[in-house]
């Protein structure tokens, strides 16, 4: 089973506008709301490539509520700490001009100390093959919180796949995990880096391997053997919210199945299906003929 875990829960919604023009009057054309955070869209594309999944996360007040049945109605196994404050709501307006997407993230709830011990304690290793623990840290957690999860999970025989920017990039990297970035989380916890040189920097840190996004350019992955590139085979326009997050499904469905998985594998699957959530309206689906037919054509070198 791959555990998702999500420590800032949201709440997504995602407005379809004709055009998004600063300071006007929209009419929405349609409105998606349904569970949210990096975690949850991992879980869902990992579920629609056939994978069980455990949504692990936070959830307080009723936009937590909302999240839990959402979840729960998209037959999605969740278990889920309860805290005092109230989970965060992301707005997503998507441009029908040219399918961009203006994303507006609230900051979220403080997790107090407390909060955090029960999450731990809850944690079923002994269910997990592996652990994707995917997005921003709400207000209360330290920079080291991902690291801790990973750690701990290493004690119970559990890899862990991070995806993270910043100081908790670095720290789960020391931690021995799978880390995931994309450039712009790279270079704002590495400097001013290539990707290759920020993905061998990682391994060195500690990480087992890093697997990094690079937009246009496709995708970068090193282990302590080589440094591997992966080509997309075409440029495809949509909403780009997902995209990372499918990428983060494959690399830990990847890892459940073998500690040691064939990278070049790895990342031929996860530059298809990033690709093909970009052609989905809302982050967490994924077209998966699209996948399927992406996936035997990208070029890794």
């Amino acid at each position: 089973m791959i555990g998702t875990v999500t420590l800032n829960l949201a709440l997504d919604v995602t407005y379809k506008v004709d055009e998004l023009v600063v300071g006007g009057s929209h009419r929405v054309g349609a409105v998606r709301q349904r569970a949210g955070g990096k975690g949850v869209n991992v879980a869902r594309v990992a579920a629609a490539l056939g994978h069980q999944v455990l949504v692990l996360g936070f959830v307080g007040g009723v936009t937590g509520e909302l999240v839990a049945a959402e979840l729960f109605d998209a037959g999605l196994t969740a278990l889920l700490t309860p805290i005092a404050g109230e989970t965060r709501r992301t707005v997503a307006i998507v441009n029908g001009t040219d399918g961009d997407a203006t994303i507006f993230n609230e900051a979220g709830p403080s997790v107090t100390t407390d909060e955090w011990r029960a999450f731990l304690d809850r944690m079923p290793w002994g269910r997990l093959g592996v652990l994707a623990c995917s997005g921003s840290l709400p207000p209360g957690l330290p920079a080291d919180a991902y690291a801790e999860l990973a750690v701990r999970a290493r004690h119970h025989d559990v890899l862990t796949v991070i995806d993270a920017g910043g100081d908790a990039l670095t720290a789960a990297a020391r931690a021995g995990a799978v880390v995931r970035s994309n450039a712009a989380e790279l270079r704002d916890a590495l400097g001013d880096v290539s990707v290759e040189d920020g993905a061998r920097q990682l391994v060195e840190l500690g990480a087992t391997a890093a697997v990094i996004t690079d937009g246009s350019h496709g995708m970068v992955a090193a282990d302590n053997k080589v440094v591997r590139r992966a080509l997309p085979v075409e440029t495809v326009s949509g909403n780009p919210t997902g995209a990372g997050d499918a990428c983060t499904a494959v690399v830990a469905a990847a890892v459940a199945e073998s500690p040691a998985p064939d990278w070049s594998a790895v990342l031929k699957s996860a530059v298809a299906a990033s690709a093909a959530a970009v052609l989905t309206p809302v982050a967490g689906d994924i077209d998966l003929g699209a996948y399927r037919r992406w996936q035997p054509l990208v070029a890794v070198k």
